[in-house]
């Protein structure tokens, strides 16, 4: 959808250039995130209020280094650069930069010079947070320096005459203290962008680009009750009622009491469900397969050939309704380059050509935080809303090794002890995922009088943002000892309990 009175960040390959959009976002005003590439031409007819330079690792001194195009410049809005854009409008304009005698990574504190529309209602010294080996060594000709460090003399500058603006720190970051301020000072102050972003106005006007688009079509849902296509149902749903069609594929690779969750979701919300029972298919299907990446794709290619069976309008004109978000757009269009494998969102894996099924993808201008938001404003339910992310092939990545119907009923078993423990504890809603995972070895125990030679569990939890990056949870020490007791008293065939305390990176969050 078209938006009038936003932001639009240009991507030059920050970590943290999400977190810019996110947080204007939180503003009230809609941003959009585009590659540093993008022709000026189509910036133009999206009509920003204002642009911002990303932060980005490389050296603008460096040889092909990427910069901004010069008739982005040409477009009048005001522009801010930070850290890695500021060094690039440093340039631009004719300023140098180099080197920075003394690196620059972690809190620093900085002091404002003069008053400046960009640090107005803000004290003289600011905690921020910086991340930089390079800094401007030279600001442009007659640009106005607005604050520095004692190790960078020029951290940040302006020109107000042409609206650009530029600051080495990151205001995004919540380590920056007051860097939402800083935002909105440039955003409502110097761009003069309204607020009128909102998750109600969102699904008023995505309810009715929905109706426009699909017509009088039927309408199906690949569902597989995590919080995108629960969601992605839930707007659909309201928007077409009954020519909603939503398919929920058990492929025998589910969570403990899954399906029936759904079943509960769908019964509530008043959305039709397909339930398609096919476990027996996709465990023979991995009888004797080990290599995760074979793993995957046998239950991909197996779920699409499912589907395809089930979808009521599998042979004629009709929509498929997706729960893309928009990390996921903006990583297919990222600075670094197109991913090397595609992720495939929730159960589809991409749908065969001969479907003939028009996407809809209603959330893919959203994060995870703001489709909690349109799920809590649409009634979704706590539990679907407040799940962790689980992925598409589900238990058959957590098992390593062959998938068999007795290491299933294992996994299931501690996986629910697990997540019963950490909700009792008030921990569940603190963790970004927690899962279990079987591995494929046994160690030796003793249980009673008896000795054991039976499986270990490993336990996962991490904290985090977007699961982009990751870190370990600190689950309280009583807690885990109460989890790894129960499991091993518990599941039988289970006799040992470790924790990963691995981040990402260098780990990823799933094992395989």
């Amino acid at each position: 959808m078209q938006h009038t009175n936003h932001i639009v960040v240009l991507d030059f390959g920050s970590q943290y250039t999400q977190l810019i959009a996110r947080r204007i976002r939180e503003l009230g005003v809609y941003c959009e995130i585009m590659p540093y590439s993008t022709p000026t031409g189509e910036i133009r007819r999206r009509e920003p209020e204002g642009i911002i330079f990303s932060g980005g690792p490389s050296s603008i001194y460096g040889k092909g280094a990427p910069m901004p195009r010069r008739d982005t410049l040409k477009l009048g809005v005001p522009i801010l650069g930070i850290c890695y854009g500021m060094q690039a409008l440093a340039r631009m304009f004719g300023g140098s930069v180099g080197r920075s005698p003394e690196e620059e990574y972690g809190p620093r504190d900085v002091r404002v010079v003069g008053t400046h529309r960009l640090f107005r209602g803000l004290k003289r010294s600011l905690r921020v947070w910086m991340s930089h080996a390079d800094v401007v060594t030279r600001p442009p000709n007659d640009w106005k320096i607005i604050a520095r460090t004692d190790s960078c003399p020029y951290c940040a500058f302006s020109d107000p005459a042409r609206k650009l603006y530029g600051v080495q720190f990151h205001p995004e970051v919540s380590h920056t203290a007051d860097g939402t301020r800083v935002l909105e000072n440039f955003v409502l102050g110097i761009c003069g962008a309204k607020k009128n972003w909102s998750m109600k106005s969102f699904i008023e006007t995505s309810t009715e680009h929905i109706r426009k688009t699909v017509g009088d079509d039927p309408i199906i849902c690949a569902l597989s009750g995590g919080v995108d296509s629960s969601v992605t149902a839930a707007l659909v749903s309201r928007a077409v009622g009954k020519r909603l069609t939503s398919i929920f594929v058990d492929n025998g690779l589910l969570r403990k009491n899954e399906g029936d969750a759904v079943r509960r979701f769908c019964a509530d919300s008043g959305i039709r469900l397909k339930y398609v029972r096919a476990s027996g298919r996709f465990l023979s299907k991995l009888e004797g397969v080990v290599s995760p990446e074979r793993k995957r794709r046998i239950i991909g290619r197996e779920f699409i050939k499912v589907f395809e069976e089930a979808a009521p309008v599998g042979g004629g004109a009709g929509y498929l309704a997706q729960g893309t978000l928009y990390p996921d757009v903006i990583e297919s269009v990222s600075v670094k380059g197109p991913s090397a494998t595609i992720k495939s969102h929730h159960n589809v894996g991409g749908l065969p050509k001969r479907m003939k099924l028009r996407l809809v993808e209603p959330l893919r201008e959203l994060f995870k935080d703001e489709v909690r938001k349109v799920g809590r404003l649409l009634g979704v339910p706590p539990y679907i809303l407040r799940r962790h992310p689980f992925p598409g092939p589900g238990l058959g990545v957590r098992i390593l090794g062959e998938v068999t119907r007795a290491r299933l009923r294992v996994l299931r078993e501690v996986d629910w002890i697990y997540m019963d423990e950490i909700r009792k504890a008030g921990q569940y809603d603190k963790i970004w995922q927690a899962f279990a995972v079987l591995l494929p070895v046994k160690t030796v125990g003793v249980m009673g009088d008896r000795r054991t030679y039976e499986y270990v569990v490993a336990l996962r939890a991490v904290t985090s943002l977007d699961g982009m990056t990751a870190d370990w949870a600190r689950i309280p020490a009583p807690v885990m000892e109460r989890i790894s007791a129960r499991i091993v008293n518990s599941v039988k065939r289970v006799n040992r309990v470790v924790y990963d305390v691995t981040s990402k990176p260098p780990g990823t969050i799933e094992w395989e």
